[in-house]
């Protein structure tokens, strides 16, 4: 190859992957976030003023743990704009077009908005008076001029002009862990840092638990966002008002009015969903499975307790019949072989629903019977009769309500009224059976992550 043309190529493919990894870096969501605060920047949620002098910024982690912004610019632009947009004042032009520091993730100190700006309408320092009847604002920094949405943080604040301090409401919101699926918070509930919530009264704050907030005394929807990961359920949330009193309702956007000096808290239950130590049915027709219950890799004779366990289950074949005596009479004191029962679970399938019930249920009653797992366990069985309002209920009364089923609907193919129910049962056991819907103890084994902005 000539060794010029060799060379010009290896450039431009440099160039391409240089251009590549700097169109990366600018589209990736600048992580971190911004606040307004008062001048000691000690209000880190202070969200109303009551002039514009007195509203400053400062920045850094959203939430204990959480990174900062970046320090690569260290030093980023501002604006102030309208709730839609339109341009209030700007740290471009000013003198200092970036005049904001950032070491370690964090501001160096916090900055006087007023004092950083110059006025969109005639260049002097500060920042227009808003046109928005609620007196709202949104402030902007950004690690590039033109302020693209991807390479930006916001927050919005409130200035209602007057020479005495405004009125003020308080309000915390807070993420709790709803270990007993019961939609309420039961005290010695642990508390999640980092949950991304929402409060809004046509301006729009996002902020991250724990929240205190001091607020503009109106009317605010709160609600929380649902995170990435998919194993997450919010079972409902509550209200504590300032004079202590409860109110509960399920889960979804909570409705607060704040009157001047209220101190109210909204807090949301979630729990989520995984291991439970459950084995397959793929598991009790192995080596490994045939061990336990036959005590041999080889064995072909069920231990006594698993044989008696099996038996009085009411396990049905695919035509309806009795595994245990192949005819519609129910068992009394009938063994099976191992190879037997290998051959039917092996074999279920949901053509006739209650066939595919006794496969998952079987395998599910061995793994609590072998103390692989805990039969108190909470597990998610939407559609069972025991489930509770939030369609959770335990491993033990899902298998309970499997096998009075089983007992009475034998045949339950497609049309019959048992049908919908009997899969219902299937479906919990069968996700128990591979881990999928354990309620967690806590939120240790579960990670929380939230799309950007």
């Amino acid at each position: 190859m000539n060794r010029k043309f060799h060379v010009r190529v290896a450039t431009a493919a440099t160039l391409v992957l240089a251009s590549l990894t700097v169109a990366a870096v600018l589209s990736a969501p600048l992580s971190g976030s911004i606040f307004t605060t008062e001048s000691t920047c000690t209000g880190v949620n202070l969200n109303i003023y009551n002039n514009k002098d007195a509203v400053y910024l400062d920045g850094g982690p959203a939430h204990p743990g959480a990174a900062g912004l970046p320090d690569s610019p260290p030093s980023y632009y501002v604006k102030v704009t309208e709730p839609d947009g339109t341009l209030l004042g700007t740290s471009i032009g000013s003198g200092n077009d970036t005049p904001i520091n950032v070491v370690g993730g964090e501001f160096q100190g916090c900055y006087q908005l007023s004092d950083i700006l110059v006025k969109a309408s005639d260049g002097t320092k500060g920042y227009d008076t808003t046109s928005n009847s609620g007196g709202e604002y949104k402030v902007w920094v950004s690690n590039e001029a033109s302020f693209l949405n991807e390479s930006s943080k916001t927050d919005n604040f409130k200035v209602k002009e007057s020479t005495d301090p405004p009125p003020i409401a308080d309000l915390s919101v807070l993420k709790y862990y709803d270990a007993n699926a019961d939609g309420k918070y039961t005290s010695g509930e642990s508390f999640l840092t980092g949950w991304k919530v929402n409060i809004q009264d046509g301006m729009n704050i996002d902020r991250f638990t724990p929240v205190a907030m001091k607020l503009d005394p109106d009317t605010y929807t709160v609600s929380e966002y649902a995170p990435i990961e998919l194993n997450w359920f919010a079972t409902g949330a509550q209200i504590k008002f300032t004079d202590n009193s409860i109110f509960y309702q399920g889960a979804g956007p909570v409705l607060v009015t704040l009157a001047n000096g209220d101190n109210d808290t909204v807090k949301f239950g979630n729990l989520c969903v995984g291991g439970g130590g459950g084995l397959t049915l793929g598991f009790w027709s192995n080596k490994n499975g045939q061990k336990i219950v036959t005590g041999s890799t080889t064995g072909n004779t069920f231990i006594a307790a698993d044989q008696n366990l099996l038996r009085s289950l009411n396990l049905r074949n695919g035509n309806g019949t009795y595994l245990y005596t192949g005819t519609f009479v129910a068992p009394v004191a009938q063994n099976i072989s191992y190879a037997t029962f290998n051959t039917w679970i092996l074999g279920a399938n949901a053509t006739n629903m209650a066939n595919m019930l006794s496969a998952q249920l079987a395998a599910m009653e061995l793994n609590v019977l072998n103390g692989k797992v805990n039969g108190a366990s909470l597990i998610y069985a939407p559609g069972t009769t025991s489930a509770n309002g939030l369609g959770f209920a335990t491993v033990n009364a899902v298998m309970a309500e499997a096998v009075t089923s089983l007992a009475a609907n034998n045949l339950t193919l497609s049309g019959h009224p048992e049908r919908a129910h009997q899969e219902a049962l299937k479906n919990a056991l069968d996700k128990a059976n591979n881990n999928k819907n354990f309620v967690q103890p806590n939120a240790d084994s579960c990670p929380y992550t939230f799309s950007e902005p």
